[in-house]
């Protein structure tokens, strides 16, 4: 692993997505992550079919040691006030007013490590007439204008991945980052806060950009058309999804590869703006032209031109392709008793050095005697 955070203590008392993974993502950089969870039951992302160890906890806990504290208890609260003396970051994600009746609220714990970067991400912030209400991930999609540029209106229900969780998680390491350079120089700490609505109304900027400068109002259509990007079933029922932009060049290598010269002829598809305005039409040609051939066949064929392309892959293809095998973006590790661990690897390379180690997900508790032995005021019984 390559840790470019080495010697950074974060703790985080996330539960879900968003908290555990701004986490993840220190603890990718090489942060010490400790995981403070409630004991017994731990982050409620654990449960799954009578276990703790479920495929969503996985997903945004490697890297990080588990202790479990209940910080309503006065002595669990006490060795808790003891990591965070040591910490450099605490992270949670509770609704606003939760902190300070679990004692982990900022003023509290500011006085304990003025360095403490603190970091609150709520759903729909600190204040205002919203803030106390509950707030999951297509809630914040939709708030954020997000969710109607996803929506199929002939077929209108919520598709794809928790975005709005992930993306928040995102940006909280994003301003804890920003918040540890700042201490290099200050020496003081910072409150860091982030709302599920305010990082997906940023990560929607360009449609606020076309509104406000343009008053367009942007529908799930809108820059799949400008980009001229497309889906296409092919003979094998496997799909492939085609980035056309403007380039003239990759349009002619298309009618190349369909065997059709004079299709980009035809006025309605001979400029950018004629593909734009008739793209249904295109779309409805093309679908029958790929369903002539295999998705391979096809995938030959236009990489032969220089067409941008790629096979539109489920989760079992898309880490087999030779390209992907070839960057090593799948890795693996073992947990001494949950077994193989397979997981995506951080994307950025540092001095063309890929962190490809991982620290499996930690068990509930897994390391309570590992964290605490060394406190002062670490429980005596075990937990």
């Amino acid at each position: 692993m390559i840790k470019v955070l080495n010697g950074i203590r974060v703790l985080e008392q996330g539960t879900f997505i968003t908290g555990p993974a701004a986490g993840m993502l220190l603890g990718d950089l090489g942060a010490d992550v400790i995981k403070i969870e409630q004991p017994g039951a731990g982050d409620p992302f654990r449960a799954f079919k009578g276990g703790l160890y479920s495929p969503h906890f996985q997903t945004y806990n490697r890297n990080k040691r588990s202790v479990t504290l209940n910080t309503k208890d006065a002595a669990d609260l006490a060795t808790f006030d003891e990591l965070i003396s040591t910490a450099d970051v605490y992270i949670q994600n509770f609704r606003p007013g939760a902190a300070e009746r679990l004692n982990v609220g900022e003023e509290r714990l500011r006085k304990i490590n003025p360095r403490l970067i603190y970091c609150s991400i709520s759903g729909f912030g600190p204040t205002g007439p919203a803030a106390g209400r509950p707030a999951y991930d297509s809630v914040a999609q939709a708030a954020s204008g997000f969710l109607g540029l996803l929506i199929n209106p002939e077929n209108p229900r919520v598709v794809g991945p928790a975005l709005a969780d992930s993306i928040t998680g995102f940006y909280a390491a994003y301003g804890i980052l920003g918040a540890l350079h700042e201490r290099n120089s200050t020496g003081v700490g910072r409150k860091v806060e982030v709302s599920m609505l305010e990082a997906m109304s940023h990560f929607n900027l360009d449609a606020f950009t076309h509104y406000y400068s343009a008053g367009e109002i942007m529908g799930p259509y809108s820059r799949p058309s400008v980009s001229q990007s497309y889906v296409l079933e092919c003979a094998d029922q496997k799909w492939i999804a085609l980035h056309m932009s403007s380039p003239e060049k990759f349009w002619q290598g298309l009618a190349r590869a369909i065997e059709q010269p004079l299709l980009f002829d035809d006025p309605r598809f001979s400029d950018r703006n004629g593909r734009i305005q008739n793209q249904e039409a295109l779309i409805q040609i093309l679908g029958g032209i790929f369903a002539k051939h295999s998705r391979d066949e096809w995938c030959r064929r236009l990489e032969f031109e220089d067409v941008p392309h790629a096979p539109m892959y489920d989760t079992s293809e898309a880490l087999e392709d030779p390209q992907a095998r070839h960057l090593q973006i799948l890795v693996s590790a073992r947990h001494k008793t949950m077994g193989d661990f397979h997981t995506v690897r951080p994307p950025v390379s540092f001095d063309g050095q890929r962190s490809t180690e991982v620290i499996p997900p930690p068990v509930l508790g897994e390391h309570n005697e590992e964290v605490l032995s060394s406190l002062t005021t670490a429980p005596t019984t075990p937990r």
